[in-house]
């Protein structure tokens, strides 16, 4: 049956507005002018902008005081989100914590979890990467292999998680594990734990992009222990959890602003005279990205009143996706004859690592399956 989805029109409100302009002053005051890079949060590092990102309030602006958080909402997030991400900012290094392992905890944490970790998080001290998919597995969550068996006070972890982003420079992962054998049921048996990257029996190996860097990382867990105090929620619950967190991870600007930098420096070089193909082709990205947007600021009003937009969030995922593939490439089929450094920096770095977009938060044929069960198509 038919079941639609939920894009309610939602406009910004005056306080978050308000809010972009000091975000921008920030930003002006703390990077150099001659800072350039693009707008794929993955692409810059640095604790000291984290921290003082954190000393700013904007991480864990949504969460509750009392655990580090500024009780701010969703949209005023979305606002500090896409003028970082529209700036380049070097947001990475806090950015899978604040985005969903933060809020993860929040959820289904225990007390003392939250205690702990959410105010290290929120200072921009403490990092998070995903352990999610596994070789040979795809997106398909439901066939992973990484096991847990207990032991006397916790868990020994044996598998491998791959495409983690950050693993090699983060303290933490929230690991996607089996806790018991595979059955009938799928999506049972399965558990979430948070593991200490630096523990012992933990290799971590780089995959290097078309760029030559690595910040995709396989790791490989061999008798890893993990105390009971570092299962998130119940064991067996892990299913659950992993399909709310990816709400979060699908569904924001970054999902389709990666090429952004790239549009706006190819605005800059056509200057006032350009041709009518790129007249045509500049409103036709534009419209595109006006739509995505709408439609993410949508999420974030569900995700505001509790809500859990899977599919909506894997539908602007999925589209998001597309267009940021679709930028450069088109972008590059007319460029000007003569462009500037600036320019030709900007689109050869969105073009080696646009291959890296379709594989985060999940790749589109899994996407597209998650949208036809979502909309009682399959």
């Amino acid at each position: 049956m038919f079941q639609g989805l939920q894009f309610e029109p939602v406009s910004l409100p005056d306080h978050a507005e308000a809010l972009r302009s000091e975000v921008r002053e920030f930003i002006e005051r703390e990077l150099p002018p001659d800072y350039l890079r693009n707008s794929d949060f993955n692409t810059g590092v640095s604790a000291e902008f984290s921290q003082k990102l954190g000393a700013k309030g904007w991480i864990g602006m949504t969460w509750p005081k009392e655990y580090g958080g500024h009780g701010r909402s969703f949209l005023e997030r979305y606002v500090v989100t896409e003028e970082l991400l529209a700036a380049g900012a070097p947001v990475f290094a806090h950015w899978i914590a604040d985005r969903q392992s933060g809020a993860q905890l929040l959820k289904f944490g225990t007390e003392q979890q939250r205690q702990t970790y959410l105010p290290r998080i929120a200072r921009g001290e403490c990092y998070f990467s995903i352990g999610m998919s596994e070789p040979d597995s795809g997106s398909d969550l439901a066939s992973i292999r990484t096991s847990a068996t207990r032991v006397e006070g916790g868990w020994l972890v044996n598998g491998s998680k791959i495409w983690s982003s950050g693993a090699h420079q983060n303290h933490f992962m929230i690991t996607l594990v089996r806790t018991e054998p595979p059955s009938a049921n799928r999506h049972a048996g399965m558990s979430q734990f948070m593991i200490d990257l630096k523990s012992p029996n933990i290799t971590i190996q780089g995959i290097k992009n078309l760029s030559g860097e690595s910040d995709f990382n396989q790791v490989f867990f061999d008798d890893v222990f993990v105390p009971d105090e570092m299962v998130i929620g119940e064991p067996g619950n892990g299913w659950e959890q992993v399909v709310s967190e990816l709400g979060y991870e699908r569904s924001g600007p970054e999902r389709f602003l990666s090429a952004f930098r790239v549009m706006v420096e190819f605005v800059r070089e056509v200057g006032d005279n350009p041709t009518e193909a790129q007249v045509a082709l500049i409103g036709r990205l534009t419209a595109h990205l006006i739509t995505l947007r709408r439609m993410s600021v949508s999420v974030a009003a569900m995700l505001e009143s509790g809500k859990t937009p899977v599919t909506e969030a894997a539908l602007i995922k999925e589209l998001g996706n597309s267009y940021e593939r679709m930028v450069p490439e088109l972008i590059r089929q007319l460029v000007p004859g003569r462009t500037s450094l600036r320019f030709r920096q900007t689109l050869e770095e969105c073009i080696l690592h646009a291959p890296s977009f379709t594989l985060r938060g999940g790749t589109r044929e899994i996407l597209r399956g998650v949208i036809a069960r979502g909309l009682g198509l399959r």
